[in-house]
Formats: structure tokens, sequence, C-alpha cells
């Protein structure tokens, strides 16, 4: 439960000597933004997270920004978190690893909320969302980068309205700042349309965020998130697809390399009841896991799947972004920048499989064509990772590098992790099987796909399917 009230003048100004530090230079930078505002109204964690709390920032402050009518941006309201970054230095939250890394997480959230008019004071509901996200990066230690995306799929302000999914960038005015725990940066969350988010997914999150910077009423140079507003980016101007999604999807792929999602799948070659199967879901019994690396491979991969202009890669990536100036390779990795390649863990041996049987629910399957167009096509790769337990499948081209999938061997299996070799060939023609699944139409369940002369069957299945495989 958090409460609302303002903050104490004595701390704002920090004049508190026992004021954490990591707080301390937070509102430093918010000070800076807002100098006329120094005791703002702010959302608090009644019983803080340290304390056994369930919300992970102990506070949430809320700005009036007049906004800049040179630039016609609108009057909103600003949204800042306290928590993702260390506050306090004593690892009663985050471990202090020292000042030359990031503060906790690295990051803080922002939001911008239009001000509707007569509006006095700013709405609460945006404070329980950050702590949403919060809980998400807290549970998952998954972090969030500048062009990401999050599938929400309901009105953020639990309304009527058509904004129900985010995206992430930097916040235009809030500056990085070094504190004594570490550097944090400010992620701002942009509310989207479906289409909006689709669009992200197929193309990149930078891409779209920058065709909502020219529009107004999408957000402007901002992105100020209007819960009313009605029409997407291609609504407003229907040549946005063509003219800049399609062929940013054509000319650059995609940026998106991984999901989490509801998958399965089985081994066709192997007796069901073969202790050596590492389907899964393996009924009546406990599924292998991944081994550490493994896992944090396949985490990577969600983590960085829409970092803007970077080389994406299964292996643990390092804190530092990749250098933007650098040319692009066609050709991508599954390897560590770190080591040579990946070795796999060798109490779990890889194994070849002749015939693989696949299944997705229905908002994984739409990604389908995605995966193929707009990865394999342009030499990469794209991994499902499932939500109900440790199994991932990932679809690799011939131009990716250290898989342990081969043309030879196409399907090969390390524990629960599926590796699927697809040949340039083969893509175009799943292409055309499959041109049905991105559609935004429903589709018919169950519907099953399959190419016999490659021992290769796809099967787009209920998510009752998924919630329940014991029955």
């Amino acid at each position: 439960m958090d409460e609302i009230r303002p903050n104490s003048g004595a701390q704002a100004h920090g004049l508190v000597p026992l004021f954490p530090p990591g707080l301390q230079a937070i509102y430093g930078e918010c000070r800076r933004l807002y100098p006329d505002q120094a005791n703002p109204l702010q959302v608090t964690a009644i019983v803080k997270y340290w304390l056994g709390g369930p919300d992970p920032l102990d506070y949430i402050s809320m700005y009036r920004n007049m906004g800049c009518p040179a630039q016609d941006i609108q009057e909103h309201w600003h949204y800042v978190s306290f928590g993702l970054s260390d506050l306090y230095g004593d690892n009663r939250v985050h471990e202090f690893t020292g000042a030359d890394g990031p503060s906790g997480f690295g990051f803080e959230l922002t939001f911008r909320l239009k001000r509707e008019v007569g509006e006095t004071a700013p709405p609460t509901w945006p404070a329980e969302l950050m702590q949403g996200l919060a809980r998400y990066v807290f549970q998952s230690e998954n972090t969030f980068c500048s062009g990401d995306h999050v599938s929400w799929h309901s009105p953020l302000d639990n309304s009527e309205s058509r904004i129900q999914h985010m995206l992430l960038t930097e916040d235009p005015q809030m500056h990085p700042i070094q504190t004594p725990f570490g550097a944090v940066s400010f992620l701002q969350i942009v509310g989207v349309c479906a289409e909006e988010l689709q669009a992200s997914q197929q193309w990149n999150g930078q891409g779209i965020l920058e065709l909502m910077r020219g529009i107004r009423i999408a957000g402007g140079p901002w992105l100020i998130t209007d819960m009313r507003r009605g029409e997407t980016i291609f609504e407003i101007d229907p040549h946005l697809q063509q003219d800049r999604v399609d062929q940013g999807i054509e000319t650059e792929g995609s940026n998106l390399s991984g999901v989490s999602a509801k998958c399965v799948w089985d081994d066709l070659s192997r007796p069901p009841d073969d202790e050596e199967d590492s389907r899964s879901i393996c009924i009546g019994s406990q599924p292998r896991r991944l081994s550490n690396k493994d896992t944090e491979q396949i985490r990577e991969t969600l983590r960085k799947g829409l970092e803007f202009n970077s080389k994406t890669a299964l292996p643990p990536i390092s804190s530092q972004k990749q250098n933007h100036d650098r040319a692009q390779s066609r050709k991508d990795s599954l390897e560590s920048e770190s080591s040579a390649a990946i070795v796999p863990h060798e109490l779990v041996r890889t194994r070849q499989l002749e015939s693989v049987h696949l299944k997705f629910n229905q908002e994984s399957g739409t990604l389908l064509p995605l995966c193929l167009r707009g990865r394999l096509l342009h030499g990469r790769h794209f991994t499902y990772k499932s939500i109900n337990g440790d199994t991932a499948i990932t679809f690799v081209s011939t131009g990716v590098e250290g898989a342990f999938a081969t043309e030879e061997h196409p399907y090969a299996a390390h524990g629960p992790w599926l590796q699927i070799l697809l040949t340039e060939e083969f893509v175009e023609q799943m292409l055309g099987d499959l041109h049905e699944l991105g559609s935004r139409d429903e589709t018919k369940l169950p519907k099953e796909y399959s190419w016999p002369e490659k021992k290769l069957k796809i099967s787009i299945l209920p998510d009752s399917v998924f919630d329940n495989p014991l029955q």
C-alpha cells in the first residue's frame, strides 16, 4: 500500500546530515530541472522493500512540467522513481560493488503524462505502473535499455484507452548522474498502442519512437503520453507503415532478438518415455534445467533484444555499449566477446535430433514471420524463452557463428535449449506457408503446419494448453 505525501522540505534541500547519498544525487538532478518545486507530491511505499514490503520503489516524485511552447511541447506531469538504483550503499537492497559501475540496476524510471484541462494534481496510477515494472526487474534481474518494449495488454490507467503497451527511451531532460554508489541513467516510459508495439517488434523500438517524436499528438519531441489518444501514428499518417517501417524491415531487419513466450518443443525422433528426453514439459517428472551458462546466454538475448543498432548475441555482454560507429556485419554470432565460443556444459551433452515439433500460443505464433523475415533473412538469430520453465527455442540462420545446430544436423538440443538452423530457401518457403500468422485477425485454434521433408512440425495452440500442461 502506498501513501501520497509531500517531501520534507529539509530533506528535499539535502539539509539532513544522514540523508542517503544515492537519494540525494537523484534529488539533485530533479532540483536542477525543477528549482521551484523543492517539495513535490510523492508516492511512497508505506513498508519499504528492504523491510519486507511488496513495492521495490521507495518513492515516486511527481512534478508539474510546463512544457516548452517554443517547441510546441504541451504541459504535463513528470514522474521520477527512486529505488532501482542504490539509494543507501549499505547493501540493504542492492549489493554495493563500487562507484565505477552501475548503481543498483543502473537506472531509474520516469514517465510523462499529458496534463488534462483543469487538473490540479497529478494522477497516481502511473506510480503503480512504475512499481509493476520495478517488480519485474527485481524478480527477473533483467534490466531495461532504451528502445525496449513492454507488452502490457491492458490500458495503462485501467480505462478503455488504446494505450496498452510501453516503449522505453532516454528521458529528454534528465541527465545521467554519477553517485557515490555508481552511475544512474533515467529511462522514460512511453505509452503506445498495440499497432505501434507490433511495429517496434517487427522493426525496432528506437525507430518507432523517432516517428512518434515527429507527431505532436503521439508524444512529440519529449514523448508525452496522452491516454486519450485515439489514433495510432499509422492512422494519423498512413504513409509511415510502408515508407518507414516496411522499408526499415526490408533494409535493416528487426532488432528484436528474443521474447519471453508460451512455447514447448518435442523430440519426435525419441519415444516420449525416454529418460534422455529433454523436452520442455515432462509429464510426471521434473524437467531438466538449463546450466547457468546457458541461462545467462538466453537472459542476455532477452535483456538486450531491442538495443538499437548493436550486434545481437546470446552470451554475456559487457555493460559498456558497443561502438555504434562500427560497420555492421551481416554475419551474426552466438559467440561471447570475452571468449572464443560457447562451450556447452560438459555434464549436459548436445544431442542431434531427427524430427521436432514446436508448439506456441497465438501471441508467440504471430512473431514467427518476424523471426523469419526480420531476423533469419538478415543472417541473425531469434530466441523464444518459455515463461513456464527453462525451455528455450532458438532459430538460427546459416550466417550465425557459434551455434551447435548445423546444416548437416539442423535440430540440436542442449538440455531443454533447442536450436533450429534454417536455410534461406527454407525460410522463404516457411514465410509463404505461415503468412496468415502475421495478420492481427484471430486464428481458429489449434492450427498446424508441417514440412514432412524437413521433419518439422509447428502447432499454434490455445493458452490453456500451456497454462495447464499436466491436463
